[in-house]
């Protein structure tokens, strides 16, 4: 079956974020729009027509990643559900085996590309702390929850989840084997009792 004129064929597009992803891990800024075109099996052309520059490409692939991990927020369901699954969301990625040569990647190209560093952060981690805090500041105005300062409490349920856990991803130091399901059922657990209303 033929696409209309216009029509984007999405598996193109998900070849370039792939591509990308794994060359930014492996090269960092040094990383080209000929080498992703490459690697994806797509003309340069169909990846200027979707990404003019490797900032949209890292802006998409951190916009990729956030919605995934803030899924959760948009399921419903009470907060220590919601929480539980957000908290297992972002221990699934940090542990992921190319988790690591992702935020190397990042740290890679942070100096020389301190742009693209800035808009991986933002559409990425900074989206899903905005989501996290709306939510809580939703649930504060249910009543569910007690939360005077939902940016903070953003902030705080993250570092509890992840810990140490993105330093050794960044030094490519092993994560210690854990329970995934139990620690983020313990991280919502407890920062749940900090905010009970």
């Amino acid at each position: 079956m033929s696409r209309a004129a216009g029509q984007v064929d999405e598996t193109k597009t998900e070849a370039i974020l792939e591509a990308a992803s794994a060359l930014f891990a492996e090269k960092g800024a040094t990383t080209s729009m000929e080498q992703i075109a490459r690697r994806a099996g797509v003309a340069r052309q169909t990846l200027y027509n979707r990404f003019p520059n490797k900032l949209e490409i890292g802006r998409a692939l951190a916009a990729r990643r956030s919605d995934a991990i803030s899924a959760p927020l948009r399921a419903g369901g009470d907060p220590e559900t919601v929480l539980t699954a957000l908290a297992a969301g972002l221990l699934d990625k940090l542990c992921r085996a190319d988790a690591g040569a992702s935020l190397r990647g990042v740290a890679l190209m942070s100096p020389e590309l301190p742009e693209l560093a800035d808009a991986i952060y933002e559409a990425g981690p900074a989206e899903g702390l905005r989501r996290l805090s709306a939510w809580l500041a939703e649930q504060d105005k249910l009543g569910l929850l007690a939360v005077p300062d939902s940016d903070a409490a953003a902030e705080m349920f993250s570092g509890m989840v992840l810990g140490y856990g993105h330093l050794r991803g960044v030094l490519g130091v092993a994560q210690p084997p854990f329970d995934l399901d139990r620690r983020a059922a313990e991280a919502a657990r407890r920062f749940l009792r900090a905010f009970v209303p």
